[in-house]
Parts: structure tokens; sequence; C-alpha cells
């Protein structure tokens, strides 16, 4: 599971310092009051510079989620232990991203500030991020598969069942805590029931 961890790594230095710069501003005022204008302030370069890059936030914002959210899912697996078996490490890393998502400051703030910028990933189209992590569950239950660990099935729609049931883990797992359900609960049955829906 690495091709989306090495996705951004590729990118220029500069366009790095860019996406750096938008993120400390969406952070610091929210999305709606970024412009174009106050990330090349911050970066230090020009507004001419960024607009080379992007024409648009909206382009900007779709680079800068690729890179973060790839960033997240890079994270969850180093953390992977490479000796577990198959099913256990595909859903430990899901796990693992989901928690690192819900905690991860860009996400949380457009959560707080401009949820619907998520909208779109949800309800119209998936995103390359999306795409990117789809990748890796597919390969991952196709191994799982090969070996005799993964039951049979489509493994496409198999990971897209496990994303769709992610995203609601990411976005909607605080409202089901409270004094009688732990977050930590809700994720241990999470664990469970995707593995046992990857169980022969």
């Amino acid at each position: 599971m690495s091709s989306l961890r090495h996705n951004e790594a590729r990118a220029p230095e500069g366009r790095d310092a860019y996406l750096d710069a938008a993120r400390d501003c969406i952070l610091d005022v929210g999305w709606r009051r970024t412009t174009l204008t106050e990330v090349a302030r911050r970066a230090g370069v020009s507004r001419m510079t960024i607009y080379r890059t992007w024409a648009d936030m909206p382009q900007l914002l779709a680079d800068l989620m690729t890179r973060e959210w790839g960033t997240v899912v890079a994270e969850s697996l180093a953390e992977e232990d490479a000796d577990a078996p198959t099913v256990e490490r595909l859903v430990g890393d899901i796990v693992t991203t989901i928690q690192r998502l819900r905690e991860n400051e860009l996400f949380v703030r457009i959560v707080e500030l401009d949820p619907e910028l998520l909208l779109p990933y949800l309800l119209s189209r998936r995103g390359r991020s999306q795409d990117g992590i789809l990748e890796l569950t597919v390969r991952a239950i196709r191994d799982g598969q090969a070996e005799g660990t993964v039951r049979a099935g489509n493994p496409d729609a198999m990971a897209r069942a496990m994303l769709l049931a992610a995203h609601g883990f990411v976005l909607s797992a605080h409202t089901m805590v409270d004094d009688r359900v732990a977050g930590e609960e809700l994720d241990a049955e999470l664990a469970l029931a995707l593995t046992r829906s990857l169980q022969p």
C-alpha cells in the first residue's frame, strides 16, 4: 500500500511552499476569506506566480486536500505492522486513517467553518484522495484473496463499501459519542465489522 504516500513527494518545492501558505491562511481565517492574493503574500511571491499554478482557489484547494489527506494516509501506513496478517493490517490502516483524519487540524477547521467544501466529495463525485485510497484498498483485498485470507468477491465493490463506511466514521462518529458510548468503542466496532466483512 504505497502509491499514495509518494504522490506529493514529487511536487516541486515552491509548489509545496505555496500550499503551506494556503494551509496557514485557511487555518487562520477559513476558506471563504482566503484569496490567491493572500496566499501569494504569505508565500512571499507575486500574485502572478500563484496564478500561473492555480487559476482559482477551488483548484488550489483540491491540490491542498489531495496533499493533506495523502499525508494522513502515508502516516497511517507508516505505523502498520508489516508482519501482521493481511486483513488485520488493512483494517488497522483504515481505522488509523479515520482517527488521524478526525484529528487533522485542516480537516477540523474545514468542518467547523466551511463544511460545504466536503459535500461534492460525498454527494457528487470522488476526489483524487478517495481514488488513491480505493486503489490501495483494492490492491490489499486482491492480495488477501490470492493468499486465501480475504473472502471471494469483487475487490472494487468491497473497497468502495468500506470507504462508504469510513465516511460516516470520519464525519459523524462524534454524533454517536456520549456517556453511554465512547469513541474508542465505536472504532473497535468498526474494526470488528470490517474484519468480519473481509474474512472468508
